[in-house]
């Protein structure tokens, strides 16, 4: 006659701690909560200084009044990751962010730079960002051609050093004849909606 035996103890621990480990990797990145006076910079080209709308307009004044939190527009038109990456650190030294939303790349797509320079450059700026104290948040840019969407170096990049990404909103809104000021660029309207989806991004991150 055959005995049955218990389930060894130690089987069910390695097999829950497996799944544990799964959970967590399926899990968005998270932030840590900002306090009120905590700075966060808007660090980016034309598509954060707001190209195509007033100042007031452009999505991080918008996101300043949604949070109640102070937004840096460093937005500067025609940068690069690679001007980007030489402009930072004076960036970072002058306004000691708590977090940076960091969207880059359209530039450089523009200019036709080979992808792996772009995806380097971004993990450059991620690490110079992090090791200045500060979080980041990765916001992808779309192709500029018709039907494009964000290319896969932004979610790789994400998934490698485990970064919140906003992949969707530029492309959702660039893809919008009534939300865009020219062919790359958003209007008013389009710059609300991109602070409005990142303010609740934020929100369900854990920042705000």
């Amino acid at each position: 006659m055959q005995v049955s035996r218990l389930p060894d103890p130690r089987r069910f621990i390695v097999a829950l701690c497996a799944l544990l480990l799964l959970a967590a990797c399926d899990r968005a990145p998270t932030l840590p909560k900002l306090d009120s006076h905590d700075v966060i910079v808007a660090f980016g080209d034309s598509l954060t200084h707001g190209t195509g709308a007033s100042a007031s307009d452009a999505y991080p004044a918008v996101l300043a009044a949604l949070t109640g939190r102070t937004v840096i527009n460093a937005g500067v038109p025609g940068d690069t990751t690679s001007s980007g990456l030489q402009r930072l650190p004076a960036v970072l030294d002058e306004y000691k962010p708590r977090l940076v939303l960091l969207c880059l790349g359209g530039n450089d797509m523009l200019r036709k730079q080979p992808e792996a320079a772009t995806e380097n450059n971004l993990r450059l700026l991620v690490k110079t960002i992090r090791a200045s104290g500060a979080e980041v948040v990765l916001i992808g840019v779309p192709e500029p051609r018709l039907f494009g969407g964000t290319p896969d170096f932004y979610s790789r990049l994400a998934e490698d050093m485990q970064l919140p990404l906003e992949q969707d909103v530029f492309n959702e809104v660039l893809k919008d004849n009534s939300l865009k000021s020219d062919p790359i660029h958003a209007n008013a309207a389009g710059y609300r909606m991109v602070a409005e989806r990142l303010a609740e991004f934020l929100r369900e991150a854990g920042a705000l």
